[in-house]
């Protein structure tokens, strides 16, 4: 996979509801149950997959599940704009979802490798040609691996808290992994918030450690986190405070900015984030990195044809907003 781009993020815009304040995300939803060789997998399908595009596919973090990782970007009013001209695929890790039952004893979580196994199927079901996709920790892991072992499903990547260069829990996770049970809420915790965020105890930082202690059952969890930071303890890295959540605006800009570089949105939309990279000159710089790595832009309802053995774009967002 070509090497990873860090972005810089500008502009907010309010947040949207539908009436009554309910979330935009509950309409023209779908949830299905698919079999898959590793077990079930609970998907979210908003939209109908369309053949001349890809469909946005997102994988959540660990203690998170789709709608508490990404309702707050895609309600977005940048990100709705994108999510006219695409199918949206939510995934939820194994016993993850809302209201999951606990795994019977003896259930045997899937590993990382396992769970990237299973999208292929799960797209295949769903009638998905390609995808792009959004990642957070440990589903920033699983797209990864998906697009190495499946390069033709994969036509682009924007992946969050990967950077194994960043400040992170390599050393303390070490120590803690054999009483990681007692205090497993604790340890997601300080993986999305710095030891700052911690100790200030915002509301937002109350507001997921209540999310991770009770709406997801804690022995699912446990399973869920065993099979990343077994796998991954190296990459596990402070978060600085979830930027899809508490600054949903600046990720769905550059998104925007991203899918419109691969040719599948118009440039009449980007007349703002235009306007911010004039004024802007480290938005001029990281952009730029980005730009030169995309497609030119085609007409509305036209695919990019990518040469054979093209690897998809990938940028990695910088949490550091």
């Amino acid at each position: 996979m070509e090497e990873l781009h860090d972005v810089q993020l500008t502009e907010i815009k309010p947040l949207l509801t539908g009436q009554n304040g309910r979330n935009l995300q509950d309409f023209d939803c779908q949830e299905h149950d698919v079999e898959t060789a590793h077990g079930v997998l609970h998907v979210t399908m908003r939209g109908v997959a369309r053949g001349n595009r890809p469909t946005i596919l997102t994988y959540h973090d660990i203690g998170l599940n789709h709608k508490s990782c990404f309702n707050s970007l895609f309600n977005y009013e940048d990100m709705l704009e994108v999510t006219q001209h695409f199918s949206v695929l939510h995934v939820d890790a194994p016993g993850q979802q809302e209201n999951a039952p606990a795994f019977p004893t003896g259930y045997q979580y899937p590993t990382m490798d396992e769970l990237a196994e299973m999208l292929p199927s799960v797209l295949k079901q769903l009638q998905v040609k390609s995808v792009i996709g959004i990642g957070v920790g440990a589903g920033a892991y699983v797209l990864t691996k998906l697009a190495l072992t499946e390069p033709t499903l994969v036509e682009g990547l924007v992946l969050i808290d990967v950077d194994p260069c960043a400040k992170g829990w390599m050393d303390w996770a070490a120590s803690k992994l054999s009483g990681w049970t007692s205090n497993l809420v604790d340890m997601i915790m300080g993986h999305y918030f710095s030891a700052d965020e911690l100790t200030e105890n915002t509301e937002i930082v109350q507001t997921y450690r209540l999310h991770v202690s009770q709406d997801v059952p804690q022995d699912n969890l446990a399973m869920f986190y065993n099979s990343y930071s077994v796998c991954c303890v190296h990459q596990m890295a402070d978060c600085g405070g979830l930027p899809q959540v508490v600054q949903p605006g600046k990720l769905a800009e550059a998104f925007k900015y991203f899918v419109q570089g691969m040719g599948y949105m118009p440039t009449a939309g980007m007349t703002r984030l235009v306007r911010s990279r004039t004024h802007s000159a480290s938005s001029v710089g990281s952009a730029d990195g980005v730009r030169s790595r995309a497609a030119p832009s085609l007409p509305e309802g036209a695919a990019p044809s990518l040469p054979e053995g093209l690897r998809p774009l990938c940028v990695e967002v910088d949490r550091r907003l």
